[in-house]
């Protein structure tokens, strides 16, 4: 049968085509399912007028060396930089903290404020840069459906991720221990004293999560936000396209397939069992096994359907934390806008950081947003928060200038000469994010990234290893363990699965 596959992948974001790649690679039958007229889910790179491309959604990124070198990704098209970007902090009234990837030069940066903090940087990057490591290795690590049906299998991956815990020394791992549940404000209060150097790390635990400088658990955001990234600033900017361009070149190239515009409707269930999918266009395709990339709620509550998963279960799913709060503004510009390459923030104080996160709490647009800024060339991109997908008043099919506004009037306080060189300008509100991206209520993670939606508890406690209620039904998006932003683990890790 030509519409018989042995895995079906629905969503061709990036975990979804790492996954298909491993698959294809072992010789496997493999189709991948997109909804959109282009692959990448939302890192992509698009073109939104003449001389207008930018990466959309998720600035830059890169995936995990291990999935680069087991798919041969440079032999298609991806060769990631080796550059690392200074993060650069915006202070009025002075010169602006500059973080530089070579802590010598940010320590320089760094002493115009504080000698002690200078002298203290070093010592934090490396604590950051080993505690990373270990997360990495979590990630890596299946985790086991806690409490339930705990296999030896499982045992032993735990097992695996406790030496490498040990070996950290009892000082990092105490201090690991310690900083995850911890508010990323007492975090930074533990290494500096600085405020702008505190405001500013302390930004990067908020991006893409609807909480405050002063919320529960912002220490284990901090942290998975310097994973992905590698450091403080974003790496590849202008370049998330290439990263899921060349995964899509890496599946064809093993033999699998990919259909665009091939929105899937629904997924076939009989009694607990997994058959295949339905297409919009009313198409049925077969499968012995179905990987989901799209988020826990979408592929439970949508294509699977309540009616066909336990009541318990679809219970727990409704339970899931999305709560997206975060809009983008690219602006099209002449090239002189004076902005400096690089990630920069506009994070003065904690006390700044916390009152932007006050106004989402209670369904409003910051009026003095957080902002992350990067420039690609005459593009100037912003990461505005907070802007949440549930507002008190409003409609975001209607209230999108206002933001757009918020941004460049916020940004003309720091680069006086902005506003007059925008010749175009494209917002992506919450609502774009669910509606055009896929991306359930606007969250950029598919779910929160919370404590009690981490490790062996995402998506949700019970379910942490990739499968489902359903036979032959597997999760591999962002909203499982190891995933959130850029890294391609929850794709690779759901292979290790399926063996």
């Amino acid at each position: 049968m030509t519409n018989q596959y042995d895995y079906i992948i629905i969503g061709a974001g990036h975990n979804g085509l790492v996954a298909a790649a491993y698959l294809a690679k072992q010789g496997k039958k493999v189709l991948v399912l997109e909804r959109r007229a282009i692959v990448g889910g939302s890192v992509v790179t698009e073109s939104f007028g003449e001389g207008f491309t930018v990466d959309s959604v998720w600035t830059g990124g890169t995936l995990r060396p291990d999935i680069i070198k087991d798919l041969k990704l440079s032999q298609h098209g991806w060769i990631p930089s080796t550059e690392k970007p200074a993060f650069i902090s915006l202070l009025s009234g002075s010169e602006n903290l500059v973080l530089d990837s070579d802590p010598v030069k940010a320590a320089e940066s760094i002493k115009r404020f504080s000698e002690k903090d200078a002298a203290k940087w070093p010592e934090f990057v490396a604590f950051m840069n080993k505690t990373a490591e270990f997360l990495d290795v979590a990630y890596a690590t299946i985790m086991p459906r806690l409490p339930k049906n705990f296999s030896f299998d499982e045992g032993y991956g735990l097992f695996e991720m406790g030496l490498d815990l040990r070996l950290m020394g009892r000082k990092d791992v105490l201090n690991l221990i310690r900083m995850l549940p911890m508010t990323a404000v007492e975090f930074v209060e533990e290494w500096f004293e600085s405020e702008q150097l505190k405001a500013a790390i302390a930004s990067v635990a908020i991006h893409g999560a609807t909480l405050g400088v002063m919320s529960a658990g912002t220490g284990y955001t901090l942290l998975h936000n310097w994973l992905n990234r590698g450091g403080l600033s974003h790496v590849n900017v202008g370049k998330a396209g290439e990263i899921t361009q060349a995964l899509a070149n890496a599946v064809k190239s093993f033999g699998g397939e990919i259909r665009t515009e091939a929105e899937v409707k629904g997924i076939q269930v009989d009694t607990y069992t997994c058959k295949g999918v339905v297409l919009a266009n009313g198409e049925e395709i077969f499968a012995d096994t179905v990987i989901s990339a799209v988020d826990p709620k979408q592929t439970f509550l949508s294509l699977v359907g309540p009616m066909n998963l336990p009541p318990e279960f679809v219970w727990k799913t409704q339970s899931i934390k999305m709560r997206g709060s975060v809009a983008k503004v690219h602006l099209l510009t002449d090239g002189n806008h004076s902005i400096p390459e690089g990630t920069v923030v506009l994070a003065p104080s904690l006390k700044y950081l916390e009152k932007a996160y006050d106004a989402a709490k209670y369904g409003e647009v910051s009026e003095k947003p957080y902002l992350e800024v990067t420039t690609m060339g005459n593009v100037v991109s912003v990461h505005f928060q907070f802007a949440p997908y549930q507002l008190k008043t409003g409609d975001w099919r209607l209230d999108g200038r206002k933001v757009e506004k918020l941004a460049i009037d916020t940004l003309t306080e720091y680069f006086p000469n902005l506003q007059s060189l925008i010749s175009n300008s494209h917002i992506i509100t919450p609502l774009d994010l669910e509606t055009t991206y896929g991306l359930t209520e606007g969250d950029l993670n598919h779910g929160q990234l919370m404590l009690d939606q981490f490790l062996f508890m995402r998506p949700i406690p019970g379910w942490s290893n990739h499968k489902t209620p359903i036979d032959g039904l597997y999760l591999c998006g962002s909203g499982v363990h190891g995933g959130g932003g850029v890294s391609g683990a929850a794709g690779r890790n759901v292979v290790r699965v399926l063996k």
